[in-house]
């Protein structure tokens, strides 16, 4: 038996980074990882996609390139060596990570675990751990629809999407959440015909609704179908799957299913501590403490929105918890959000359809009319920022448009300095750059608009 001041359960970004600073704060630290260490996010999601939603960027440029006097000839794409890239680009990540593992003297346990009590966790094969707390980072799993019971290896999650054994020509996924729409961008610039449906009434709805249209209609204009408002009422079929949504029938050579998450915990046995999911999720204090002393929760099992950012973030809280410090908790309308799809999408803070009555100001700022934008053939796109009127306090901005993934930290540092928009129209940003957007969206709000 094994004794710690601190287990964690789980390695992706909530756990390594918990237990990295957990170390640093002078604990001794065991890390139980059953798989890869970095978790679903840098193993299985947010990497290895990156990987294939950068390949399919370049594609796209060689496309376009004739517009700019580039003539490229003879494009071609190699599916394997796509996968092959993205799994390299994980590998690679992940032994980064265990490196750091060592490095600050983490015991790493390849293994699964179980909660037996308080301060009790069952190892499948090195026995018990001792432990005075226990974070559980164990993440999330992706939900199936209850009265969708087809079975079919052509039914894919975003694990089997993003190591496709061939190129379907016809696709259905299902949700257009981020996830959704990022394997909707990847295929169709593939060339697969990809049929989108989502029961929300819009594509991408976590985010303002004014972007939401404008990503349906690019979305639709690079030829994908996109149905909102519309359930998948049925699924069948092996080799060939036969969907029924929005009274018709069609048939399609695989189905990506994201239709969100729930918190994996399915082997934990929390039952022994009384600990049970609300909503599909853990919950837990501004300190990520669930409801029983001394055992945490953080990441994607501790409810959304279930970012590997978000994770990391709250295992910074966690572990200085645990060490006895009073972290400031983490702020969830200072979380950014990103979609990576063909435009890309960014975004953090107030929605306009959600201000309510209160008074606001709101710019907006076309692509169209940034240098930088029209020179680089990417004038498709928008910054919209939005204000409290009476404080001038930055509330929420939001962005869809080439590079906005890169551009939104700029606006999450301001949410986080309680900047106002005195001090944004004040900020000197660089000429020529997409960010100038961001400057323009700003003096928009309060009628000082330079370029319109």
């Amino acid at each position: 038996m094994k004794e710690f001041d601190c287990v964690i359960i789980g390695g992706g970004p909530g756990g390594y980074a918990a237990a990295i600073r957990a170390a640093q704060e002078g604990l001794s630290v065991a890390l139980v990882e059953k798989e890869a260490l970095g978790g679903t996010c840098l193993n299985w999601g947010c990497i290895p996609t990156k990987s294939l939603l950068h390949a399919a960027d370049v594609l796209r440029q060689t496309r376009d390139a004739e517009a700019l006097g580039v003539s490229i000839k003879g494009v071609d794409i190699d599916l394997a060596q796509m996968v092959k890239q993205s799994r390299d680009a994980a590998n690679q990540l992940s032994n980064g990570i265990a490196g750091l593992m060592r490095k600050h003297k983490i015991t790493v346990f390849k293994e699964t675990a179980e909660i037996l009590g308080v301060g009790q966790v069952g190892l499948s094969e090195s026995g018990e751990l001792l432990a005075d707390a226990i974070v559980i980072a164990t993440g999330a799993t992706p939900r199936k629809l209850p009265h969708i019971d087809c079975e079919s290896d052509r039914i894919w999650s975003a694990r089997e999407a993003m190591t496709p054994q061939f190129l379907p020509k016809r696709l259905l996924i299902v949700g257009a959440g981020a996830i959704g729409v990022e394997f909707a961008s990847l295929y169709s610039a593939l060339g697969t015909k990809v049929t989108l449906i989502e029961a929300a009434a819009n594509v991408l709805p976590a985010e303002d609704e004014e972007i939401s249209t404008l990503a349906k209609a690019a979305l639709s204009e690079e030829g994908i179908e996109i149905h909102t408002n519309t359930p998948l009422d049925a699924l069948s079929g092996k080799k060939q799957l036969q969907a029924e949504f929005a009274g018709q029938t069609k048939r399609f050579d695989a189905c990506i299913m994201s239709v969100g998450v729930t918190a994996n915990v399915e082997e934990l046995g929390l039952d022994r501590v009384g600990l049970m999911l609300e909503r599909g999720f853990l919950e837990v204090d501004c300190h990520q403490q669930t409801s029983v002393p001394g055992i945490y929760a953080i990441g994607d099992v501790a409810g959304v929105p279930c970012l590997a950012h978000k994770a990391t973030h709250e295992a910074i809280v966690v572990a200085e918890v645990i060490a006895g410090k009073n972290p400031a908790p983490l702020h969830s309308e200072r979380i950014p959000g990103c979609t990576y799809s063909s435009p890309q999408v960014a975004s953090i803070g107030l929605r306009e359809q959600d201000a309510g009555e209160r008074n606001i100001r709101v710019g907006r700022f076309p692509f169209y009319a940034n240098g930088k934008a029209v020179a680089s053939h990417a004038g498709e796109g928008l910054i919209k920022t939005i204000f409290d009127a009476d404080t001038g306090a930055l509330l929420g901005a939001h962005m869809i448009g080439e590079g906005v993934t890169e551009l939104i930290q700029g606006f999450a540092i301001a949410i986080t300095l309680e900047t106002t928009e005195q001090e944004l129209m004040e900020t000197v940003f660089p000429h020529p750059t997409l960010s100038e957007a961001m400057h323009e969206s700003v003096l928009q709000a309060f009628g000082r608009p330079i370029h319109l």
